[in-house]
């Protein structure tokens, strides 16, 4: 396998020289280059990533910290970093939590082992850490970019949509199809985007004079597991609601499930929505309604920030992530709002 001593010694040229055509950076004469270049092709040259890495003086790894890898959230996410990264010459190093324990010392645990690996640059998914974290990252928060929480101080490296938005567009879809019974099944109320989607789904629902003493509301841990006991305990309270509110998809995959094995009808007699709008939305039965939040351009968006920079590259950067309701099967009018069938 050829060398970069190889294409230099063939080219006529000084190591210097051939590392910095490889490299790009440098000043080389044309013609000097032309015969670099075709020593490159005539050698079939390939710089290993190690090669790349010391002569462009950075490890062109971009870090990735989440907080559990399980569920279907993440993984899309780190499909499209991956993507996004290799196309780009670039390569990515995860680590994540256990899911367990104390959330905020594994994100700064994880912050730490990417940053003893070399990478560049890093890409963050957690609300657990404080901005005293982030703060004693020094001159290294400067190459941080954090997905769905701002952080005070690096406020511009932060990348989210509107969750109270999202909340209140969910009570709005119900609404609007004659719903006035509900029960919600939240996240973790530590968590402050599960925070934000309730508070405005509540929110919506107060100005339309339903009290939270209305609604039956449970926290559980925005996993399918989670979703299935919420759905007993809301099925053993003898609630009577006609429509279900979901802080995530995953929740109400589970919550669907309970309601299949327990007889309930859904939408006949009980509507369901999701949040986040992920693939398992797409196949659940019924298919779940659920409120759209566009986590392909949020990390995107975030992802070209860090590139530009941590290499100077100039992608577009967009901030605003408007969120929707996609429609599907598992919401339908209120039983009370539907026409008698005609005879």
């Amino acid at each position: 396998m050829a060398t970069i001593k190889d294409v230099a010694r063939l080219a006529g040229v000084g190591l210097g020289t051939a590392s910095r055509v490889v490299s790009g950076k440098g000043p080389v004469a044309a013609a000097t280059a032309a015969r670099v270049r075709k020593a490159i092709a005539q050698l079939e040259f390939r710089p290993s990533h190690a090669a790349r890495s010391l002569l462009s003086g950075s490890s062109q790894m971009i870090g990735v910290y989440i907080p559990v890898l399980k569920g279907t959230f993440y993984t899309p996410i780190l499909q499209l970093i991956q993507l996004e990264l290799r196309a780009s010459g670039q390569h990515m190093v995860v680590a994540f939590g256990t899911g367990d324990g104390d959330e905020r010392r594994q994100a700064v645990e994880g912050i730490r082992f990417l940053l003893e690996r070399g990478c560049d640059g890093l890409v963050v998914i957690s609300n657990a850490l404080k901005d005293d974290d982030i703060a004693e990252l020094g001159p290294r928060q400067e190459r941080l970019v954090v997905l769905n929480h701002y952080y005070k101080g690096i406020r511009e490296q932060c990348f989210s949509a509107d969750h109270r938005q999202g909340g209140r567009l969910a009570a709005q879809a119900l609404l609007e199809l004659g719903h006035r019974r509900f029960a919600v099944i939240g996240g973790p109320p530590t968590s402050p985007d599960n925070v934000a989607r309730i508070s405005g789904f509540m929110g919506e629902l107060a100005k339309h004079g339903i009290g939270a003493s209305r609604v039956f509301v449970v926290a559980s841990d925005f996993s399918p597991e989670g979703g299935w006991a919420a759905a007993g305990a809301l099925l053993a309270s003898g609630h009577k609601c006609t429509a279900l509110f979901c802080a995530n998809d995953e929740m109400a995959v589970g919550a669907l499930s309970r309601f299949q094995e327990e007889g309930v009808d859904v939408p006949g007699q009980l509507s369901v929505m999701g949040y986040d709008d992920t693939h398992t939305a797409e196949f659940s039965a019924p298919r779940l309604t659920s409120v759209h939040v566009p986590w392909s351009d949020v990390t995107l968006n975030g992802l070209h920030w860090l590139l530009n920079r941590c290499y100077g590259a100039e992608r577009p950067v967009a901030r605003r992530f408007p969120v929707r309701v996609t429609w599907r099967a598992s919401v339908a009018k209120a039983p009370a709002a539907r026409k008698p069938a005609s005879r």
